[in-house]
């Protein structure tokens, strides 16, 4: 069963109110994720890849030094469809995570300090 197409508008409106740093352009939900050079580049490409195939729906990618661009539609349905959408947010989830600004349940803070991106030697992804 092929599943039910959002319409420009509603990709547009759902983009805005659920993940704000993807857009729509030519029939597809784009993100670019700029890095820090090429070693975290493949880090964000392999975590897309994995989350990817354990959804089994595939991204069209575009790898560069120092960014990686991120675009879905549902080949079979020729559009934008919840498995997009639920993709991107699980990557947006996943690649976004900083723990050092996480709150653990009892309001502590994490354990886990986060990429020290003052040391350019650690740099990892540019987070918006």
């Amino acid at each position: 069963m092929v599943p039910a197409v959002y319409s420009e508008s509603e990709v547009t409106a759902k983009l805005q109110n659920e993940l704000p740093q993807w857009y729509l352009e030519n029939g597809w939900i784009r993100r670019k994720y700029k890095t820090s050079g090429w070693k975290a580049t493949l880090m964000v490409v392999n975590t897309v890849g994995h989350l990817a195939e354990a959804a089994w729906h595939h991204p069209d990618l575009t790898v560069s030094y120092a960014y990686l661009i991120v675009k879905l539609q549902t080949h079979d349905a020729k559009g934008i469809t919840d498995k997009d959408f639920e993709l991107a947010a699980k990557i947006e989830q996943v690649i976004g995570w900083q723990p050092a600004k996480e709150v653990n349940a009892d309001s502590s803070k994490s354990a886990l300090e986060g990429t020290p991106n003052e040391d350019v030697r650690f740099k990892y992804i540019k987070y918006d």
